[in-house]
């Protein structure tokens, strides 16, 4: 999976890269136990800071995406916590979006077939 960084999004670069994985997870790209980069390795990769990979590896061990130890690394997790809800951040978020597509005249089928597409 190749991580790709806006530098000039308002998004902090740790989040775009717990985002992106996030969404590899969920997309397939990133299989249950799957090995992620070293933090240092995908920082090099990157060209960004050490402590911003390492943000964003803590942000997603936090949320149970990614489980790590000292020995084997960062991994996927093989059983991902479902709580078949949508965090209140999230919800506003979504909400955001679907406000700016309204003001935009986006239609509401458009944002329903979106949500067909990438829920799957």
């Amino acid at each position: 999976m190749v991580i790709r960084i806006d530098e000039l999004s308002d998004v902090p670069i740790y989040q775009q890269i717990r985002n992106q994985i996030v969404m590899g997870i969920s997309g397939g790209e990133l299989a249950a136990g799957e090995q992620l980069p070293t933090v240092r390795a995908l920082a090099l990769e990157m060209g960004i800071n050490i402590m911003t990979v390492s943000k964003a590896y803590q942000l997603l061990k936090t949320e149970g995406y990614i489980m790590t130890d000292r020995k084997n690394g960062a991994r996927v997790r093989t059983e991902i916590n479902k709580q078949a809800t949508i965090p209140d951040l999230n919800k506003t978020e979504l909400r955001r979006i679907v406000s700016e597509a309204r003001i935009s005249g986006v239609p509401k089928e458009e944002i329903i077939q979106l949500i067909h597409e990438y829920y799957g």
